[in-house]
């Protein structure tokens, strides 16, 4: 197994609500003034996705810790979410720690109560799921149950280029969890992964760290390389849409050059472990 030295990276400031924005390490040592302007640009032009209200239900079975059915018999997958997974139907699928807890835990919070569907893009799976966020009640009191599976550690953030809706918020509920160790973060199974250290991870949906030692667009493809190797090294591969849709919200692909980031993502083999990053929520900057 290849094991490579992580090189030591300041860390950079980022806000809750920046979507994925990165602000470079020389800004964290910029005078307060020039560092509170910047920050308030990029509250400015971070995406904000209204809520749509959809239908209201009830919650008449949980599948598992993140899709549950409606007494009309539809399903709703929580988007936004995963919660570690049963088996299902799928044979010979493991089991991930704590399904069982994350299953009891939804239950607690929405089963057998009628629940408001609200969406924030897509609206439905392949599957024929309602993909839609969940609350208890109506008007902006409404508990939502996305959140407070997060905020128990009974989920991680998991999103799509066409549902980013709330993510901002979602992925703030994520790291405080994280920090107190709740639910799944007490668990090395799904701590945050070093890039120097992936081997055993491809197959998997993992949060990886790193420095970006070299970032490029190539014929409109973006590339993010951890590692002096690229053939061997751990990289982040952006499509052209995604180049694009980064480049308008204001992140050159570029700029996360020298930069120390966590990425999110399904990894895969191919030059060494690989993952494709879609939309700017799946790239964040550590706190600490």
């Amino acid at each position: 197994m290849r094991r490579r030295r992580s090189a030591g990276v300041p860390p950079a400031i980022s806000s809750p609500s920046l979507g994925g924005r990165i602000i470079g390490r020389r800004d964290a040592r910029a005078p307060a003034r020039r560092l509170l302007l910047l920050l308030a640009f990029l509250w400015s032009v971070s995406p904000a996705v209204a809520l749509e209200p959809g239908p209201s239900a009830l919650v008449v079975d949980i599948v598992d810790g993140d899709t549950v059915v409606l007494d009309d018999r539809s399903e709703v997958r929580l988007v936004g979410l995963q919660a570690p997974k049963l088996p299902l139907v799928r044979p010979n699928f493991p089991t991930w720690p704590l399904a069982a807890e994350a299953k009891a835990a939804l239950e607690a919070i929405a089963g057998g109560r009628r629940v408001q569907l609200r969406f924030g893009g897509a609206r439905m799976d392949r599957h024929g799921r309602h993909l839609a966020h969940l609350f208890l009640g109506e008007g902006d009191g409404a508990a939502w149950v996305q959140g407070e599976m997060l905020r128990r550690g009974m989920a991680r953030v998991y999103t799509f280029p066409d549902n980013r809706a709330r993510v901002p918020e979602m992925l703030a509920l994520e790291r405080e969890a994280r920090a107190a160790r709740r639910g799944i973060w007490g668990l090395r199974f799904y701590a945050i992964r070093s890039a120097d250290d992936l081997d055993r991870d491809i197959g998997t949906f993992q949060i990886v760290e790193g420095e970006v030692l070299g970032a490029a667009v190539v014929r409109g493809r973006g590339y993010l390389n951890f590692g002096t190797d690229w053939k061997t090294d751990f990289t982040v591969v952006v499509p052209p849409d995604a180049v694009r849709l980064f480049r308008r919200e204001g992140a050159e692909i570029q700029s996360f050059q020298g930069r120390t980031v966590r990425v999110r993502g399904w990894l895969r083999w191919y030059d060494g472990p690989q993952m494709e990053v879609t939309h700017p929520e799946q790239i964040e900057v550590p706190e600490s």
